[in-house]
């Protein structure tokens, strides 16, 4: 029985769940302004550069399978979402959404175009530079 079989069947209403775990992959943002301190946001941040670096690494080094791609960004998108005070509209949240949704409606043993490749790249490469102007204004 599919997921979504499921729902129907129990009559299971909840539209952003199946969004946020279905389509995206991760939970609801887990933003804490208030409860972090400086140690916790200190290790997000590094946590989060580290997700950044290994992904656009693995692309650059022509991995190209969705199930060597989508564990980089799902991880990505989950220490973006840790990150504190972060607009609801945070470009990099929104640019590895779009791909995870992507690579999630993939079969693992699909890969991505060369084309993607780039386009992915070059994406994560803004997504990266939008973080660390977010965190010079934060400073």
């Amino acid at each position: 029985m599919s997921i979504e079989a499921f729902m129907s069947t129990y009559q299971v209403d909840c539209p952003r769940a199946v969004e946020r775990l279905l389509k995206v992959g991760v939970p609801e943002q887990i933003k804490s302004g208030d409860e972090s301190s400086g140690n916790d946001v200190a290790v997000t941040v590094a946590d989060t550069v580290q997700a950044f670096i290994t992904a656009m690494d693995a692309v650059r080094l022509e991995q190209r399978a969705v199930d060597e791609l989508q564990p980089l960004l799902s991880d990505l998108m989950y220490a973006l979402t840790r990150l504190p005070e972060t607009p609801s509209d945070f470009d990099p949240d929104s640019t590895v959404k779009t791909w995870l949704e992507k690579l999630n409606s993939m079969r693992a043993v699909d890969e991505i175009e060369e084309d993607d490749a780039r386009q992915l790249t070059h994406d994560l490469e803004n997504a990266y530079g939008e973080f660390t102007r977010y965190l010079r204004t934060k400073i």
